[in-house]
Parts: structure tokens; C-alpha cells; sequence
């Protein structure tokens, strides 16, 4: 499972002790914000309300390792907080220096033909659309749905054909990842999007995953008040996408 994979690896690079300065399991994104040597790093993850089951949580005492921990277990509180520690480590950590700063679709090149979007994300979709892609636009909440777009239960048929996959990276969160990376072989491009990408690209070498785009957030205060406030604008706002290649 990729989110064990993760926790392992993220344990492994922390050299320091951390202080957990503050988190939020919310709408639209739960988040853990983290201070060391180097400044502060926010991580976020989007929180999925359709996945929730009941409302419980089995942290004692609030701690970043305790966070980490949980990234992998079945409960999806605890696995939302537990990547967007992840997150708020990679990020600290992240170099950005051979970034692209460009929306994830620009990576899309015209020798491509079939393009599968985890997640029906109507931005993406529409530039996709446009440039004249054979789209297969798969999305596992009904409320989402539109006429064009497919059940998530078409993936394990449909993804062998396709050339790119673009995902949206709450794949991670829903127990997906593994089988649509595995369902995926023929693609030239595996690109992780949004937000809840904003893992250490070194972490995903050799999974499959080809590129990451996610958002480097650059006022950390700004963003946590308008992810308290309720508002993804205002978020994104403060933060500014990048791509890095795995």
C-alpha cells in the first residue's frame, strides 16, 4: 500500500524535532502546520466527507509522529490527518528548484491521444476538452457526476488504454492509488494533482507516478485563516503551483 510506503519513508526523514504548532481536520482541507530549524511548513489533504463513516478518531495525544502513524489506517480521519503531516514534512523538506510553475495540464503533449482524469475536475476537464483529448473523466462521488462523466468502476477496464493519467491526489485518501497505478502500466504520464499532492517527489520513485503537481503554500498565516474561514480561493490565493518530475 503506497500511504504505508509513505509513513515509512517520511519517519525516516525527519532529523529533528519538530513543533506541531497547529491542525485542523476541516472542509475544505484538513491541514498540519510545523515548525523547525529551517521555518514553517503547512501540509494539507482534502477531507472527504462522502467517506466518512462515523465521526471517531484513536489519537490520545496530538503529536506529528502520531499523525504520521495513522496515514495508513482504515479510518479516513485519521488518514487525512496522517498525509497532511506528510505533507507538512515533504514540504519543509522540498526542493524546488527544478520546478515547473505551470498548471498540470501544460505537461500534456500533442503526441498524446487518450487522457483518463481521476476525478472530475471541471477546470482540467474543460482545458482537456479544448485541446481536443480523447477524455475518459472517471469520478467515485455521484454528486460530481455529469453526462459525460464515468463511475470510478470503469477504471480497472478503461485505464489500459489510456497514454496520461491525471489524478487528483484525494486517490491517496480513498484506498485507489494502488490499484490505478497498477491499471496504469501503458501511460507515458502519471501525474498526481492538487493540493493533496504535495508529497516528496523522491518518495514516489519507482510507484509509477511520473509528476507531481501540487501548491507550495507561501503565506502560511493567510492560508490557515482561509482554510479556517472556509475558503479554497482564498487558500489557493497564497499558495502557487508548481510541477516537479519524479
Amino acid at each position: 500500500m503506497l500511504l504505508a510506503k509513505l509513513k515509512k519513508k517520511t519517519l525516516g526523514l525527519i532529523d529533528e524535532d519538530f513543533k506541531l504548532l497547529d491542525f485542523s481536520f476541516g472542509l475544505p482541507y484538513t491541514y498540519v502546520l510545523i515548525e523547525g530549524k529551517l521555518g514553517k511548513a503547512l501540509g494539507v489533504a482534502m477531507t472527504l466527507p462522502e467517506e466518512i463513516g462515523r465521526f471517531d478518531n484513536s489519537i490520545e495525544e496530538p503529536t506529528l509522529e502520531a499523525f504520521i502513524e495513522r496515514a495508513d489506517s482504515l479510518n479516513i480521519i485519521e488518514r487525512t490527518i496522517g498525509l497532511a503531516a506528510i505533507n507538512a514534512v515533504s514540504q519543509y523538506y522540498i526542493d524546488l528548484g527544478s520546478a515547473k510553475w505551470i498548471d498540470a495540464v501544460e505537461l500534456l503533449e500533442k503526441d498524446i491521444e487518450k487522457v483518463a482524469v481521476i476525478g472530475n475536475m471541471p477546470p482540467i476537464v474543460r482545458n482537456l476538452r479544448e485541446r481536443g483529448f480523447k477524455l475518459y473523466v472517471f469520478e467515485r462521488n455521484p454528486k460530481l457526476w455529469d453526462r459525460e462523466t464515468l463511475s470510478d468502476s470503469l477504471e480497472y477496464w478503461l485505464l489500459p488504454e489510456v497514454e496520461a493519467v491525471i489524478a487528483s491526489a484525494s486517490c491517496m485518501l480513498n484506498g485507489t492509488i494502488d490499484m490505478l497505478l497498477e491499471r496504469s502500466k501503458n501511460a507515458k504520464i502519471f501525474l498526481l494533482t492538487g493540493p493533496t499532492g504535495q508529497v516528496l517527489p523522491e518518495f514516489l520513485q519507482g510507484t509509477g507516478v511520473t509528476h507531481v503537481g501540487a501548491m507550495k503554500v507561501m503565506n502560511v498565516e493567510r492560508a490557515i485563516l482561509h482554510l479556517k474561514l472556509g475558503r479554497f480561493r482564498g487558500f489557493s490565493d497564497e499558495s502557487r503551483k508548481y510541477v516537479l518530475e519524479v
